[in-house]
């Protein structure tokens, strides 16, 4: 029934300057903003959109993965960009956030508005 259809995901932020400016400027995402909704486009043509919620609380689990092809190259740079990486109790986790052997290799980090992303062997 909805094979055909081109779907796409959505979280809220509590401040869309501030992810536009995250997730175009810090990320390097292709970012437009079209009726006060981010646009997030990947390669391989999938999209995200981002909306406005004043009332905005951050999901408990990961909204965006990034599949790459070196976790620890792309922990490096992001760190350079000021991106700070999340430690979990009871996760084995390098001193950068990067657990590996646990399912694939992966590193956490937050968005402007709480939201969890994740960057993993891809």
């Amino acid at each position: 029934m909805l094979n055909a259809s081109h779907a796409f995901s959505g979280f809220s932020s509590n401040d869309i300057a501030a992810a536009r400016a995250f997730y175009g400027e810090t990320l390097g995402l292709d970012v437009t903003e079209e009726n006060g909704l981010l646009h997030l486009r990947f390669a391989g043509g999938g999209h995200t959109i981002i909306y406005p919620k004043p009332n905005h609380e951050p999901a408990t689990f990961t909204v965006l993965n990034f599949p790459v092809e070196d976790v620890d190259a792309a922990v490096d740079r992001l760190a350079a960009a000021g991106v700070t990486f999340e430690r979990y109790p009871g996760l084995d986790q390098d001193e950068r956030g990067i657990a590996r052997g646990q399912g694939p290799t992966i590193a956490w980090f937050k968005d402007p508005a709480g939201n969890i992303l994740s960057v993993l062997d891809g």
